[in-house]
């Protein structure tokens, strides 16, 4: 499955305002199922949509923030390689302060869990 950059303000939004939300040790997952809304992307390609948030109130320094966007996003890549037939989906990751010391295990878990609750949501609301 690929995975694409969930970009603009709007889109952003619009996860934040409907979409469900997971919290994890290390990081709090907003989710939608579906593409984004946007006259260049194609919805019956499967895609993961993934933008992730980390503001100041995180760590002072940018290069922290931006570790902790890296660590989350790689770790989301590797998990994803198991699971090839997701459904296509719309995240906005938002790591905690702890992801930043703690070792990369404990946010593959996190996303691990995330990723088997997701699964088992859609599957439910599936007819």
């Amino acid at each position: 499955m690929k995975l694409s950059r969930l970009r603009g303000r709007k889109h952003c939004a619009n996860v934040l305002r409907h979409g469900k939300v997971y919290k994890g040790r290390t990081l709090v997952v907003r989710w939608l199922s579906g593409a984004p809304r946007h006259p260049l992307i194609n919805p019956s390609i499967h895609a993961m949509y993934v933008g992730v948030l980390a503001s100041t109130k995180l760590h002072k320094s940018a290069v922290k923030r931006n570790r902790m966007r890296r660590r989350c996003r790689e770790s989301l890549r590797k998990e994803m390689l198991n699971h090839a037939d997701f459904p296509t989906i719309q995240l906005l990751l938002a790591p905690r302060s702890s992801s930043l010391t703690c070792d990369i295990a404990e946010i593959d878990s996190d996303i691990c869990a995330f990723l088997s609750s997701v699964s088992n949501a859609i599957e439910k609301s599936s007819p």
